[in-house]
């Protein structure tokens, strides 16, 4: 089966606890399943423990996985929290009405776009979706000026795309809402002729450096963090941000939500305003994720291009249809 629509129980486990190395184990402790970067959560959760003194369990795996584990586990679900890195497992678990509402305050922090109007879940961090390309192959004059246009059969065989991993998808969601159901199917089969298929963001950036395609399709945090290291995988790329409403200027919103099964509603409520604060903003900003903070109160990160300089589509994000997508995609062959 794929991964994409998969339940596994093979999540790795880690414990946090605050000011010392021996960990919570069950008890008062919240569990949190992370489909976040797990350094990135590690990070954030130790810092709500310093603040809180509530100790977290944190069990991390992909966006669908973990939305369809807690959806099959129901009433039963151990989970108190739910993270990930894209909104639309986030709509899954909330069409299944297996969230609490967000309290009012935490919702007030982050701004509206960021969140669904039903207010069940709430937005913590973003990503940009950009068109990593071969600055000695291409010219900004060549690139693509619409992500639908990677589509065109002048690209066949040169660029590249993670089809079966939850970032793409989430692309593919946003196109889907942009442009409607027979647009993005038309865009979906020009990808299967054009696109070269890759495990990841990073394979597929690591062969756009390496001249084996053009450009390729990938979240910005890849390379600003390949950057900000040795550029061993992006010294020869660039990148281009889609403007203007484009669906290929997307903005992935990473979403937090309590479980409502959870015996621990007070706490869990806790830790999602504590990631949307202005110190769990801040720990998201100075970490070596390179993912935006989007509190209203938050500190940019200075090595990214600003987030009021991207323009996004305007999309509201409880519409990102996640199962719909991994239906045209199957269609298309992509995955």
């Amino acid at each position: 089966m794929r991964w994409s629509m998969r339940v596994t129980a093979a999540v790795s486990a880690v414990v946090l606890a605050a000011g010392c190395g021996n960990g919570a184990s069950g008890g008062d402790a919240l569990t949190l399943y992370n489909a976040q970067h797990e350094d990135l959560m590690k990070a954030m959760v130790e810092g709500f423990t310093k603040e809180t003194g509530i100790k977290v369990n944190l069990r991390s795996g992909k966006d669908f996985e973990l939305a369809n584990q807690i959806v099959q586990e129901g009433d039963a679900s151990p989970a108190d929290v739910f993270v990930t890195e894209n909104s639309p497992a986030m709509s899954l678990v909330d069409a299944k009405g297996r969230f609490a509402k967000v309290d009012d305050a935490t919702l007030a922090q982050v701004p509206g776009q960021y969140s669904p109007s039903s207010g069940n879940w709430v937005g913590f961090a973003a990503r940009s979706t950009v068109f990593a390309y071969n600055s000695k192959q291409l010219t900004a004059e060549q690139l693509p000026k619409s992500i639908v246009d990677v589509a065109q059969p002048q690209w066949q065989g040169k660029i590249g795309v993670a089809a079966a991993g939850a970032d793409f998808q989430a692309i593919v969601s946003a196109v889907l809402e942009v442009t409607g159901e027979d647009a993005t199917k038309q865009w979906l089969a020009g990808l299967k002729r054009n696109a070269k298929i890759y495990p990841g963001n990073i394979a597929v950036m690591k062969a756009v450096n390496s001249g084996e395609i053009q450009g390729g399709v990938i979240y910005h945090y890849y390379w600003y963090k390949d950057r900000a290291e040795a550029s061993a995988n992006s010294k020869d790329t660039e990148l281009k941000f889609f403007t203007d409403g484009d669906p290929g200027a997307f903005v992935s919103v990473s979403g937090a939500g309590v479980v409502k099964a959870s015996k621990k509603q007070a706490d869990a409520q806790k830790l999602v305003k504590y990631l949307t604060s202005k110190g769990g903003q801040q720990i998201l900003s100075d970490s070596k994720a390179l993912e935006y903070a989007i509190a209203k109160d938050a500190t940019p990160n200075s090595k990214l291009k600003p987030l009021n300089e991207l323009k996004p589509p305007p999309i509201d994000v409880a519409k990102l249809n996640g199962p719909k997508v991994v239906e045209l995609m199957q269609q298309a062959g992509l995955i």
